[in-house]
């Protein structure tokens, strides 16, 4: 409890921003939800007979896996909070819609014919009968709505739109931080909690004051929404740098941020944790960043389907410098001197036990032990798909997990080979062996900051600033890094600047 509560103290101003991004996303999906579900709903009760269809599409919107949605949204809508509340809305219309429909189809027929003897017309009687009488059903709709868009909110940080999630991936990005994952886990919790407490009164008192119910969830969701128009400037940066998920890209962005702010006069904004390769590569197609970390390796196996024609890290660098600009006008500034290249790694204990020293020797065991890879990893060819093309390995029991609970999961016994990156701060920490790649499958992975084309045209000093980079951190510079985020506990941005500083290229 005392760990938590000192993560708790030392993260308290993250987790009220993670916190009111959380709440104004959750808002703001139910608010749209609400404003396209309640009228369709009625529509529906005046034309019952394309009802069933139409509840049966929402239906079906919903069993989508939320992920594959946030997937599907980004070519259209980018990376951030716009695909996230689009996704959010689709999961929060099936309860609203459905219960609105139910609540005013089950309106006793006797009262409606009473009204319709009063003289009523069809508007009038929906809106001093039907809608009044059902909307204790309505807003239970719009709580369960809530509390399934607040559960599912978390998911969005995957893509740059931030909320409590960012500190559960951190938690599992961190070897599974208990107390990170709980200190985004249990606020999105109590926050379902309080909104369903204060939608839950309103649905007990909404048989009473009917229409004022719904009417007082629509302004107090509004003015939630509008806030931030109020309480803040435009401050648009002139650059968005992104990063994938990791200790590693989120202390490199945070270096071309104090070299472009040093030696310019442009203001920098960072998008860090935004996934896996593909989401943060596509997030720069569309020009949602305009710059992020990327290694040479990945952009020629990934991003070109290419094979390297070298090993030689320079040669590998002019390739994928070359494929880069022609095929995505994408431009590959100089590469830092790292090599965080893949790594088929196991325990010091395994490797002697079965005399393990190459990546081919995992043969004689490939029905005896249990691969730990993550989905990225076995989908690539320089991966898992290459080591059975390459090495003839076909490991009979592979469990895919995320790169954050691997290390946790071979300590523990769980499974007995990874894959690794060379400058992973747990290489070191839990002294794991590195199988030799001796038909050189992985080509070299140097860092280098991969740049829109119309970027560093409209900005060519950029490519100055952060040359600078170039030819610098070592293997072990960048495990030590690493090591003082992930372990020690210490600011991306604080062991940046102090790299940067002691090598001179930044100002104490």
């Amino acid at each position: 409890m005392s760990e938590f509560i000192s993560v708790l103290q030392s993260r308290q101003d993250q987790l009220y921003q993670t916190l009111w991004e959380h709440l104004q996303i959750s808002i703001l999906a139910l608010l749209i939800a609400i404003i396209i579900s309640v009228p369709v709903g009625i529509i529906l009760t005046r034309y019952q007979k394309v009802a069933d269809p139409v509840i049966g599409v929402s239906a079906v919107l919903q069993t989508i896996p939320s992920l594959a949605v946030l997937a599907f949204l980004i070519p259209f809508f980018g990376i951030g909070t716009t695909p996230a509340i689009v996704a959010l809305t689709i999961y929060g219309i099936l309860p609203i819609l459905r219960n609105t429909y139910t609540g005013i189809k089950e309106v006793d027929p006797a009262l409606k014919e009473a009204a319709t003897g009063m003289g009523m017309n069809s508007y009038k009687r929906l809106t001093k009968v039907e809608l009044p009488l059902a909307m204790p059903v309505i807003m239970a709709g719009i709580r369960t709505s809530m509390v399934l868009i607040v559960g599912t909110t978390t998911i969005a940080a995957l893509i740059g739109a931030g909320g409590l999630g960012e500190l559960i991936l951190l938690g599992i990005d961190r070897g599974a931080d208990v107390h990170l994952i709980l200190l985004g886990a249990i606020p999105a919790a109590l926050l379902a909690i309080f909104l369903d407490v204060i939608l839950r009164g309103l649905e007990k008192v909404s048989g009473k004051i009917g229409f004022k119910s719904l009417l007082a969830v629509l302004v107090s969701a509004l003015l939630i929404v509008s806030i931030p128009f109020f309480t803040t400037k435009d401050s648009r940066a002139d650059l968005v740098i992104g990063g994938k998920m990791g200790s590693e890209p989120e202390i490199l962005i945070n270096m071309y941020k104090l070299l472009i702010e040093e030696d310019t006069d442009l203001t920098v904004a960072l998008e860090p944790g935004l996934g896996k390769t593909a989401f943060v590569f596509t997030a720069l197609q569309e020009g949602d960043i305009d710059i992020y970390p990327e290694f040479t390796g990945t952009a020629l196996v990934t991003h070109l389907e290419q094979q390297a024609e070298s090993n030689e890290a320079g040669d590998v660098y002019e390739q994928a410098k070359k494929g880069m600009k022609q095929t995505y006008g994408m431009e590959f500034l100089q590469p830092m001197k790292f090599n965080n290249t893949y790594a088929v790694a196991t325990t010091r204990e395994l490797a002697e036990r079965y005399n393990l020293e190459t990546i081919g020797d995992l043969r004689k065991v490939q029905d005896e032990i249990t691969a730990g890879f993550t989905l990225e990893f076995t989908d690539r060819y320089d991966g898992y798909v290459g080591m059975q093309d390459v090495y003839n390995i076909d490991i009979s029991n592979i469990r895919t997990m995320e790169p954050g609970i691997r290390q946790d999961a071979l300590s523990n016994g769980e499974v007995e080979v990874i894959d690794a990156y060379a400058t992973d701060s747990y290489m070191v920490e839990l002294g794991l062996v590195t199988l030799e790649d001796t038909e050189n499958l992985f080509p070299p992975y140097q860092g280098a900051p991969l740049i829109r084309e119309e970027t560093l045209q409209q900005y060519p000093e950029l490519e100055g600033s952060l040359n600078q980079l170039g030819g610098k951190i070592t293997d072990d510079e960048m495990r030590q890094m690493n090591y003082q985020v992930d372990y020690e506990d210490r600011s991306p941005h604080d062991v940046a600047r102090e790299y940067l500083v002691e090598e001179g290229l930044l100002e104490n």
